[in-house]
């Protein structure tokens, strides 16, 4: 019987990175705006080779980016960046169509929902708050509660620890094969692989089931609670 279904957060739940690329979008614009003389395709193309250098969280890309061509920080430029970032984050973060539909489904049959992110604690809440899904779920990991990352082990034990759920209980939903599905297997936690958010072109997700839309999940869950009942 499921009784618990982890859920990764960025590209699963939310559109991550086409809300990265709007608001960076934004600060480049903003940035010409208030003075700095390049073009909007390199400020978005040198701030995402940051990115790509420091990670897709970094706190101080802006900093970087402008040191990096101007030699120093311009806080006219600098403002206005994080200005216009934040001004499209908010428009641009976005859930997938039917998600908040099956989580209140999922919650309905009495099923635990948790969220298992590796990204920074402070900003994984953002996006649930913004968003308002703040109350749904009973957890909520991030890197900071193991400082570490899927696939390793210890994100997945600990999840399965707070809801007091065996890994037969559980489902974990991410769109990323590497870190969420064989993180997941390795504690024969089945698996369901969020193909509407792969950004890497996999083939082979070695997922249990695989799902083009969110909602596909119920009739998985739906099915699985059948079998479980024919067993007994």
């Amino acid at each position: 019987m499921i009784k618990a279904i982890i859920f990764d957060l960025d590209n699963t739940l939310v559109d991550f990175m086409a809300m990265k690329d709007a608001a960076i979008e934004g600060a480049a614009l903003a940035m010409i705006d208030a003075g700095l003389k390049m073009p909007k395709k390199t400020v978005k193309e040198k701030i995402f080779e940051v990115y790509e250098e420091e990670g897709i969280e970094d706190q101080k890309v802006f900093d970087k980016f402008l040191t990096r061509e101007l030699g120093d920080i311009d806080y006219r430029i600098h403002a206005a960046g994080i200005i216009g970032y934040r001004r499209a984050r908010e428009a641009a973060l976005v859930l997938y169509p039917h998600v908040r539909l099956v989580l209140m489904e999922l919650m309905k049959r009495g099923i635990k929902l948790a969220v298992l992110s590796d990204a920074p604690r402070l900003q994984a809440w953002l996006r649930l708050c913004q968003l308002n899904l703040h109350h749904i779920f009973d957890l909520v990991i991030t890197f900071e509660d193991t400082d570490k990352k899927k696939p390793a082990p210890e994100p997945f034990k600990l999840a399965l620890q707070r809801l007091r759920v065996t890994p037969e209980e559980a489902i974990m939903v991410g769109d990323w094969a590497e870190r969420d599905i064989y993180g997941a297997k390795l504690l024969k936690i089945r698996t369901i692989f969020a193909r509407y958010g792969d950004r890497f072109g996999t083939e082979k997700s070695g997922a249990d089931h695989e799902i083009d839309d969110i909602i596909q999940l119920l009739d998985i869950v739906d099915r699985l609670a059948t079998e479980g009942r024919g067993r007994r």
